[in-house]
């Protein structure tokens, strides 16, 4: 198995980009299976969470309990975005380390995979690891809410809103947010931030008012 991932990572750019190269041989179907898969996230994810589940003998729902979504949907499109959901988390908490990439906070219970591209922004992505940061909590609520950002060096940028805020509080939001401005987040062993999505949500979400 470990091999079999070494094939796939000589054709991660990613992973390219970092120096790893992965197996230096691999085969033809190696390259058609990564094709197919690599820009269609939805369908990797539930297919590999369907496997996994088949494999334990369990409904794939139920690999992950914990996630909820709206009602008023069809069972099989609840169960697909369910198990997509909880794919998206465990994988984006796994290439952390279960870490906030801002703070270091190490507690999975306060810990969010944060979309940077909005999950209702880009269908294709949904369930890309490399459209995903974790954060805590607080700080997720600031990213999604666009008082914070991430720039395409992965450095974060804190809103002028938050800085201001933080001369006025005594220092809480200064300890919390501006202390953090300008650092670069510790990137994640796999699926790095793709810096597109980034410039999205530079451009698109942050409001540095």
């Amino acid at each position: 198995m470990s091999w079999k991932l070494a094939n796939f990572a000589r054709l991660d750019p990613a992973l390219k980009n970092r120096r790893i190269k992965g197996a230096s041989h691999g085969s033809k179907a190696d390259e058609v299976v990564w094709d197919e898969f690599k820009d269609d996230w939805d369908t990797l994810a539930f297919e590999s969470q369907r496997l996994l589940a088949q494999f334990l003998r369990v409904p794939p729902v139920d690999l992950f309990p914990e996630m909820t979504i709206p009602e008023g949907l069809t069972r099989e499109t609840t169960v697909k975005i369910r198990v997509n959901q909880g794919f998206f988390r465990a994988a984006v908490l796994a290439a952390y380390n279960s870490r906030c990439c801002m703070t270091g906070l190490a507690i999975p219970a306060l810990l969010t995979a944060s979309h940077i591209v909005p999950w209702a922004a880009d269908a294709k992505n949904r369930t890309n690891p490399c459209n995903g940061l974790c954060l805590n909590a607080i700080h997720d609520r600031a990213f999604d809410s666009g008082l914070l950002t991430v720039g395409p060096d992965y450095r974060i940028i804190v809103s002028k809103r938050l800085k201001e805020q933080g001369a006025r509080d005594g220092g809480l939001a200064r300890k919390l947010f501006s202390y953090y401005d300008g650092r670069r987040i510790t990137l994640p062993d796999r699926f790095i931030p793709d810096p597109e999505f980034l410039k999205y949500h530079n451009e698109r979400r942050f409001e540095n008012i």
